[in-house]
């Protein structure tokens, strides 16, 4: 199953890949998969996680395989000769999951995503970006980057790539962060602080920070207040590709500096960055070359 379906950039959709584990349904972006295949045997790997199952070489290259039921400590599959993996590319590692069936690709707006609540998805557990609704049952879009992580933090935001920036002088030039992911906002926040950028703006998607520079807009306030603006892609409400074209669109809005952060970085992402107008776009685990980037633009 080929995964090529391409969304005009900016119109804050996305489209979901919809499959079950143990019956339960759950989603990733579509931005993420590069193929769907049929499960096949993997040559195990000593001493790795117990969610990975091994490795194998669809193509000319090696591939990690991942049981998603373990990651979720649901039921394995009564029939894993019928199971498919999903081959996904993100934060520049190649990565398949393991699950029970494949349901297909709807297309969704980013108004549609509900955000679940702290009761249910605290910070350091959380595994679930957003629930959507469809054909009266709840889809739970997956958190692929964490799930990842977990199992090797190495894949993760490389926050030791801050040292060589550590000790300078603070700048007080005023950043826009929109993230979210309360986790990665925390480090991303923590890391440029301790590079000496310690006037940062907080906001959980587009829409929250869109809001607000419309608010400084309308108070004359837009130098003061946001310099840069650093923008993830993948958001509830609105993404970061949406914030971005209004930015461009709007008059006394469009030379605000902007950069895209975000696992998201293939190549035809890169495109619709760049279409739209980005200063710099970095994959996530580069946040030393985020600083640098910063630098330039600021300083």
């Amino acid at each position: 199953m080929e995964t090529n379906i391409l969304l005009e950039s900016g119109t804050n959709e996305l489209e979901l890949l919809i499959f079950e584990v143990s019956g339960n349904r759950y989603g990733i972006n579509v931005a993420k998969v590069t193929e769907i295949i049929n499960s096949e045997p993997v040559t195990m790997i000593p001493n790795t996680h117990p969610c990975v199952e091994g490795v194998f070489i669809p193509r000319d290259s090696i591939i990690t395989a991942i049981n998603l039921a373990k990651v979720l400590k649901l039921p394995e599959s009564p029939n894993p000769d019928s199971d498919m993996f999903i081959i996904t590319n993100f934060n520049k590692l190649n990565v398949s999951f393991r699950v029970h069936k494949v349901i297909g690709i709807t297309r969704f707006s980013w108004m549609d995503i509900i955000v679940p609540d702290k009761t249910v998805n605290s910070a350091e557990t959380a595994l679930a970006t957003g629930i959507v609704k469809l054909d009266d049952k709840l889809i739970v879009i997956l958190d692929f980057e964490k799930i990842v992580s977990d199992i090797s933090p190495e894949t993760g935001l490389k926050v030791s790539d801050i040292d060589e920036y550590t000790g300078r002088g603070n700048s007080e030039a005023p950043i826009m962060i929109a993230e979210d992911s309360s986790l990665l906002m925390h480090l991303i926040v923590d890391s440029l602080e301790r590079a000496g950028y310690t006037n940062i703006q907080q906001n959980v998607n587009g829409r929250e920070a869109w809001e607000k520079l419309n608010k400084y807009k309308a108070e004359g306030t837009i130098e003061k207040n946001v310099r840069l603006v650093i923008t993830d892609i993948e958001m509830p409400l609105m993404d970061g590709h949406r914030l971005l074209k209004l930015i461009r669109e709007d008059n006394d809005l469009k030379e605000l500096p902007v950069i895209i952060f975000s696992s998201l970085l293939n190549d035809d992402m890169r495109k619709k960055g760049e279409a739209l107008g980005a200063n710099a776009q970095l994959s996530k685990p580069e946040i030393g070359d985020l600083v640098g980037e910063i630098d330039k633009i600021l300083r």
